[in-house]
């Protein structure tokens, strides 16, 4: 699994990064939610909380945008954008 984590403001990218999990021992949730630890220590922030309507969109889209109601300290971009790109088949 690879997913793309980029961290966007007044609609450019600040900041981006791809985390790679080819663990056949870990289950899909458990890659996503691992990944998501990695990008954020890369980009040296604290992991966003999954609201329900985080949870729906990345299920329906493999997508989710993390705003500032997600995090519990101010944040000095728009949101993180979390976007599978390449699923374990």
């Amino acid at each position: 699994m690879r997913i793309w984590c980029k961290l966007i403001k007044k609609n450019r990218p600040l900041q981006d990064t791809v985390i790679e999990n080819y663990d056949i021992n870990m289950s899909r949730t458990a890659k996503v939610y691992d990944s998501l630890e990695q990008a954020c220590y890369e980009f040296d922030l604290e992991k966003p909380m999954w609201l329900d309507k985080n949870k729906r969109e990345f299920i329906r889209h493999a997508r989710t945008r993390f705003y500032q109601d997600n995090f519990i300290e101010h944040i000095s971009f728009d949101y993180l954008d979390f976007q599978v790109i390449e699923e374990d088949y």
